[in-house]
């Protein structure tokens, strides 16, 4: 294997095991630098990296003359950024097609290509998953004292899991998940985000689809998405936003092109509602909770720096709920669960909501400080009532995901409390 040194494991491994058993190929896409290619390259016994600029690109040449030259390796083969060169996708589904070997290829890409060039789908060849940035789990920063799973079989232990700092919470929400951020020292690491974000503007929208784009637009928009960050706004409320704020004016369609060239780089990850889809006369409210993929780039969509969110908590609960429900999707992702969130037109709301194949289900409410806790409970308890009353299937748990808690452990009222700094899958 082509493991690079100082690799550390990423629970997408699992499923891209499983996959790599069921399918002949495997692609991994998500944002740039989330880790994609390292964890690829652990799996892989040769490589071929589109991007790489020796000998004048040369891999990238050999490719859009004859894509079927780059497949040639030792298999699993790694194909890294291969939408740069779209055709290798049919090349390695044609390959995968004439025999019935699983994990021969693996795909990397942190854009989604237009279709042009490209004539399957690769159904039943090509599998794909998408990869985050880091968790606190997979950074080390979360000790893993609770076991989300653990909570749905009522076996959490009430224990002392330890002291987070206000500070300390901000900075991972500064850091994120990057794996080439976290051995930059606390006092710049804001710096990768804010780069990440120039990058988009400048030269990734352009490079998806050939279009330059009004940069003050783009720059508009993003920083109307990191003041919406964790709620349920529209694109007429993010439209509203940039006329408010920033003096833009754009219209309805431009949002939409903007939106679907950030989601094709894998830039957001919106949390879409929840339903139990029973008998229930309730309306649910069907808007998406907006996310950036990494809690540390709505800070640079904001232009916030640690010593501005420590000044300013309303606008850091925002951006500590974006962090923990990242990592809750992260974790719930690993049991094969996803994740919501639940609003409906009375008001009645969990922040998030972890559904498992067999329709059990939880509700999660985050809050910063423990001085919460008992509101949030109030809330989480108040939800199950409704439930029941109106026929629906209650939540099987309730917890309120904490950022200023030294304990784990389950109240009277049956609610669960859990720090983010103590969970894992």
């Amino acid at each position: 294997m082509l493991t690079p040194g100082g690799y550390k494991t990423r629970l997408i491994e699992k499923r891209f095991d499983e996959y790599m058993m069921s399918f002949g190929a495997v692609c991994i896409e998500g944002p740039k630098y989330c880790g994609k290619t390292w964890t690829a390259m652990s799996r892989a016994n040769s490589a071929a990296f589109v991007g790489d600029p020796e000998n004048n690109f040369q891999t990238r040449t050999m490719a859009q003359i004859s894509p079927d030259l780059v497949l040639k390796g030792e298999h699993p083969r790694l194909i890294d950024e291969w939408q740069e060169v779209p055709p290798l996708w049919d090349a390695v589904r044609f390959d995968a097609d004439k025999d019935s070997r699983k994990g021969k290829y693996i795909l990397t890409g942190s854009a989604t290509p237009n279709h042009k060039g490209i004539l399957h789908s690769g159904t039943a060849r090509i599998s794909k998953i998408r990869m985050n940035t880091m968790s606190l789990y997979e950074t080390g920063d979360s000790t893993g004292d609770v076991s989300l799973k653990e909570l749905f079989e009522n076996k959490l232990e009430n224990k002392i899991t330890g002291n987070v700092s206000l500070e300390q919470l901000i900075y991972y929400a500064v850091r994120g998940g990057w794996p080439g951020n976290l051995e930059t020292p606390k006092q710049i690491c804001g710096n990768l985000a804010n780069e990440y974000l120039k990058a988009v503007v400048d030269d990734d929208m352009f490079h998806t689809d050939g279009i330059r784009r009004d940069s003050r637009k783009v720059w508009s928009l993003l920083h109307s998405l990191g003041r919406n960050e964790s709620t349920l706004a529209s694109n007429s409320t993010l439209r509203a936003d940039m006329g408010a704020k920033d003096e833009i004016e754009v219209d309805r369609d431009t949002i939409s092109e903007y939106l679907d060239i950030f989601n094709r780089l894998f830039l957001l990850n919106d949390q879409p509602a929840f339903s139990t889809n029973l008998r229930s006369s309730r309306r649910m409210l069907k808007s998406s909770k907006r996310h950036f993929i990494d809690s540390s780039l709505a800070v640079a969509a904001l232009g916030a720096t640690q010593q501005m969110l420590l000044n300013d908590l309303h606008t850091f609960g925002f951006i500590f709920e974006s962090l923990c429900e990242h990592d809750l999707r992260i974790y719930a992702e690993y049991h094969d669960a996803n994740l919501f969130h639940f609003r409906d037109e009375k008001g009645n709301e969990a922040d998030a909501i972890v559904e498992f194949p067999d329709g059990t289900w939880g509700a999660f409410e985050v809050k910063l400080g423990a001085n919460q806790i008992d509101a949030a409970a109030a809330e989480l308890l108040k939800l199950k009532a409704i439930m029941k009353k109106e026929g629906d299937r209650p939540p099987e748990v309730l917890c309120v995901i904490c950022g200023m808690s030294n304990m784990a452990y389950k109240r009277q009222d049956g609610v669960y409390v859990v720090p983010i700094t103590a969970l894992k899958p």
